[in-house]
């Protein structure tokens, strides 16, 4: 068995914009970019054809919902704007570090996190008490391609941390999303159910659990 934990709202809180699209607009404003009168309804539009369950960078996003109103501007202008507007304040959530540690007795660990902008996720571990080589895997969905709850996600995960998708036992936040690892037999653990500190203490007391 291999564990993943889910970044966001299970292993840290981060300080999210209450209007991403105001927060990018600001950004790109500061970089010089003419942001369009109707920014709010651009940026809420779908103008990438995606199939479903793949992940659209946001920076992608944004340079489409420019173009869709007819502002063209230089790919890294947008993506340093992206990067900046989700600059993230981070706190780690306590038994956070004890828990890895933990599902580290019993076998690989991974970290398994939804991520649609660059640099996300590396900046919230320099800003965390998290040790980044206390993963054997680091995969998102930036970097893979596709995000939970899509079956893919997890099987990179799996293959990451050289185990099948059914020994696979995932530890998140949202039943939604990270519970996807169920489709292909692996384990949710939710942690709204049970706080980080409990689960070290369950993993070393029962180990992984296999479902």
């Amino acid at each position: 068995m291999a564990v993943t934990f889910d970044l966001f709202g299970t292993l840290v809180d981060v300080d999210r914009p209450e209007d991403p699209a105001a927060a990018v607009a600001s950004a790109l404003r500061d970089r010089g970019v003419e942001v369009p009168s109707d920014w709010q309804a651009a940026y809420t539009e779908q103008h990438i054809d995606a199939p479903d369950g793949a992940e659209v960078l946001l920076p992608v996003h944004v340079a489409a919902a420019l173009r869709s109103r007819g502002v063209d501007t230089p790919d890294s202008a947008v993506r340093n704007a992206v990067v900046a507007a989700f600059d993230p304040a981070v706190d780690t959530r306590a038994g956070a570090v004890d828990a890895i540690a933990a599902a580290a007795e019993a076998g690989p660990v991974g970290l398994l996190s939804n991520c649609a902008v660059p640099e996300l996720v590396g900046r919230t571990l320099i800003r965390s008490t998290l040790d980044r080589d206390a993963f054997d895997a680091i995969v998102t969905s930036s970097g893979c391609g596709w995000r939970k709850p899509h079956p893919n996600i997890f099987r990179t995960a799996a293959d990451e941390l050289g185990v099948a998708p059914e020994a696979l036992c995932h530890v998140g936040d949202d039943p939604a999303t990270d519970g996807g690892i169920t489709s292909l037999d692996g384990t949710f653990l939710d942690v709204s159910e049970r706080n980080l500190e409990a689960l070290a203490t369950q993993l070393r007391r029962e180990g992984v659990p296999e479902e």
